[in-house]
Parts: C-alpha cells; sequence; structure tokens
C-alpha cells in the first residue's frame, strides 16, 4: 500500500519464498526488487546471487532489507550484488526515497551503514585476502581518491564538496572507476575498497595505497 500510494512506483508482485522471488523477476521484470534475508525455500541471500548473476536480469537492482544487528549475511549479499540495505524500522518517506535511489542505478549505502557493516565483517582477517580481489593499479590517484570516499558512503554532491569539484565530475570518476574494476555498483566498490584495503574498517578517510 505505501509504495503503491506513492507518485511513479507501482508493486508488480510479491513473493512469499525466495525461489518465487526469483521466478517472478524473470516473469515480471520489475527495476528494483524488495528482498528479505530469511524467507523459506530460497533464503535472500541465494536469491540475491541468482537474480544478479542472470544476464538476462541486468538491470533489475536488488535492496536488501534487513535488521543490521541481527542478519550476518548482509555483506554476501552486497558482495553478490545487491545494490544496498536498509533496515525493516526504516520510515516509509526513507523506504520510497530508497527504491528512487536505488532504481536509478546509485547505491543505498549510508556512512553510519557503511562503518557498521564494514567494521563487523571487515575486520576478519580472512578476507583480507578474498580470493579473485581486484586490484587498483589501472586507477588513476584521483579514482582511487574517489573510491575511498564512495566506501565511506559519501554522495557524488559529497564527494564533490571534499575534493572541490563538480558532481558531474565526481560521477565521471566513479563511473570509470565501476569499469576498470568490473563493478556492478556503488555497492560492489565499496567492498572492493574494503577488501584491497584502500578503506580500513573503521576509518574515516582513505588511506594512500
Amino acid at each position: 500500500m505505501l509504495v503503491n500510494s506513492a507518485p511513479g512506483l507501482e508493486v508488480v508482485a510479491e513473493a512469499a519464498n525466495g525461489l518465487q522471488a526469483l521466478e517472478l523477476a524473470r516473469s515480471e521484470r520489475a527495476d528494483v526488487i524488495l528482498m528479505d534475508i530469511r524467507m523459506p525455500v530460497l533464503d535472500g541471500l541465494e536469491a540475491t546471487r541468482r537474480i544478479t548473476a542472470d544476464e538476462s536480469l541486468a538491470g533489475v537492482k536488488v535492496l536488501i532489507l534487513t535488521t543490521f544487528e541481527v542478519d550476518e549475511y548482509v555483506f554476501d549479499a552486497i558482495r553478490a550484488g545487491a545494490s544496498g540495505f536498509l533496515g525493516k524500522s526504516v520510515e516509509p518517506a526513507e523506504l520510497i526515497n530508497a527504491i528512487e535511489v536505488v532504481a536509478r542505478g546509485d547505491a543505498l549505502l549510508s556512512p553510519k551503514a557503511v562503518r557498521g557493516l564494514m567494521n563487523r565483517f571487515l575486520s576478519q582477517p580472512e578476507l583480507d585476502q578474498a580470493a579473485g580481489t581486484p586490484e587498483l593499479e589501472s586507477l588513476t590517484e584521483r579514482e582511487r581518491e574517489v573510491l575511498g570516499l564512495v566506501a565511506l558512503g559519501l554522495s557524488n554532491d559529497e564527494i564533490a564538496d571534499r575534493l572541490v569539484l563538480s558532481p558531474l565530475t565526481a560521477k565521471t570518476h566513479v563511473n570509470r572507476a565501476m569499469v576498470k574494476l568490473d563493478a556492478r555498483d556503488r555497492a560492489q566498490l565499496v567492498v572492493i575498497a574494503y577488501q584491497t584495503g584502500l578503506v580500513r574498517a573503521g576509518t574515516a578517510a582513505p588511506h594512500a595505497l
């Protein structure tokens, strides 16, 4: 009811489990899928993996609904291609905004959410040596700097203010970094920044490599 009442938004289907969500993603072609982590038959994490791995669903964005203190698999969902996450206690206006943000191709990663998530999962030593971690040698110094700020949850406008750039230039740097690192979206840029050590869990700013 909430989503349907928002201008420009329409609920096209509802799924009772992860497998049904996968099937409906293919048949209904929704722009955004609100995905719960804990569901029967097929959990939200595996459903997200399958959706983001399906080339025919390349334009579909997955937004994870989670309770930050309980759902241990949010990090894996982001790695699998989810475009962001928000708490189930989110206010109605925030939910609508989150859907719109993800729909236009941006990642929903607030500074608070990023720090909480990464502090919990990326402080684990075994993640520092993740197999297949993309290298950063292809990035320019400015692109690395921008990547570090993306990892802290800054928007293009905030990055532009921080680096005294135009928002368009900031967006260009972000887009180039995504292409070079083969990242699906900003959410995966955050993961790459932490896994490669460009940004450390718990830090307030990126350190130079």
